[in-house]
Parts: structure tokens; C-alpha cells; sequence
């Protein structure tokens, strides 16, 4: 299986390294960050173009007229639904997978072709608003054999997180914040965004390295 993930952030790291983990599939990653390109290139051992996806040739020297999926994984909805496009309409790419960063634009995205079109706000909103838990979450993750974990952590007052920023915590490499709850509002994380007490968090993380991430978060680890 061949594989071209576009964008970057510690997104595309994590997902890469899950991915390179499943034998024959074939990866490669475009960026226009030069050093996250340097650094994905050292640690992961893939092919890595430092260039922008939303260009047609890049795409192609990426291997798209053979890949199987692309995933348009940057900041920007519109970057993301043209590289979307241009895999799907002049490569014939069968699956194209896309982050949406504005849930209002996730019906444009499905109008417009993309197979996939993920919403973190959008789900993060919908547990909010029907007091979910997250079982669901862990659930669909679960299908990757159960090598992901998805919890909620609460941080109590005098949790060592607390009046952090999130780019200062020293979580491990397998580990990431997928969003924060505080009081009525769902927060996508953000470097400088400090968190706060009694913020629900959503921590992703492999499963060998999800009570290392607790407890740095909250002070304690998983039962």
C-alpha cells in the first residue's frame, strides 16, 4: 500500500510512525516545514520532500499517479481540499482523507469529493454537548489493534499540568493533547495555550506510553 501524507505538525510524525510499523505499506511525506522535513527524514527513515502539496508536480514526484491514499493533514482547510482535489481528479487517487479545521467547512469537503473529512471540533463538540464519554473514541481507535489509547484526564488544582503551556510539557514522543474541555468551551490546542484547572483533557497516546503521559499531566497514573 502506498501512502502520501501532506501537511505537518506532530500529527504527521505520529502517523507516520504507526504507519511504517505495517509491513509492505509504502510512505512518503510532504512538508514545507524544512525542519520538520530534516527531522521526519532522520527519525523515521522515509521519504520526505520538503516542498508544498498543493502544487500538481509535487504530488506527482510524490508518487501519486501509484498511491493508494493521500492525506492532506495542514492548518489550512483550503490547502487541504486542493491537495484533496488534485490527487483525486488528476490522479485518480482511490482515497483521499482530509483534516478540517473549520467544521463548517466539513460539508464541503464531502460535496467536493474527499472520502474522509475529519472534524476534531466537530467531535470534540458533540462529546461536550451530549456529556459523552469517550468510549466511542476509543472504540474506532481500537481498530488499529488496540496500539492507541484515548483517554480523559481531569486536572485537579494542583495538578503538575497546571498554568503549563502545552508546547512546555515534556510529554512522551508517542503522546499528544487532541483537545481540551474548559467549562463550556472545546479548545484545540495550541503551543502557547496554558492549561488551567479542571480542564478536561484529550490524551492521545500509545498504549506503552499512556500512564508516563498521565501522570505527567495529573500528578497520578492510570489505574
Amino acid at each position: 500500500m502506498r501512502v502520501i501524507l501532506a501537511g505537518e505538525g506532530r500529527i504527521i510524525y505520529h502517523l507516520a510512525r504507526q504507519f511504517r510499523q505495517k509491513h509492505g505499506m509504502r510512505l512518503v511525506i510532504v512538508t514545507p516545514n524544512e525542519d520538520e522535513a530534516r527531522t521526519l527524514s532522520r527519525r523515521l527513515g522515509v521519504q520526505v520532500i520538503l516542498n508544498d502539496a498543493t502544487v500538481p508536480a509535487i504530488l506527482e514526484e510524490a508518487g501519486a499517479l501509484r498511491a493508494d491514499a493521500v492525506l492532506a493533514l495542514t492548518p489550512h482547510d483550503e490547502d487541504n481540499l486542493a491537495i484533496c482535489q488534485i490527487a483525486r481528479q488528476l490522479y485518480q487517487v482511490p482515497r483521499v482523507i482530509a483534516l478540517v479545521n473549520d467544521p463548517d467547512n466539513e460539508e464541503i469537503f464531502h460535496r467536493l469529493g474527499v472520502t474522509v473529512a475529519i472534524s476534531a471540533t466537530r467531535i470534540l463538540s458533540i462529546l461536550l454537548e451530549e456529556e459523552a464519554g469517550f468510549e466511542a473514541i476509543g472504540q474506532m481507535i481500537a481498530l488499529a489493534k488496540g496500539r492507541v489509547a484515548v483517554s480523559e484526564v481531569v486536572l485537579r488544582h494542583e495538578a503538575p499540568a497546571v498554568g503549563r503551556r502545552v508546547d512546555s510539557l515534556e510529554l512522551p514522543e508517542d503522546a499528544l493533547i487532541g483537545g481540551i474541555i474548559r467549562s463550556d468551551n472545546v479548545l484545540i490546542p495550541k503551543g502557547p495555550t496554558q492549561l488551567q484547572g479542571e480542564d478536561r483533557i484529550i490524551l492521545i497516546a500509545t498504549e506503552d506510553c499512556l500512564h508516563q503521559a498521565i501522570s505527567l499531566l495529573a500528578g497520578t497514573a492510570a489505574e
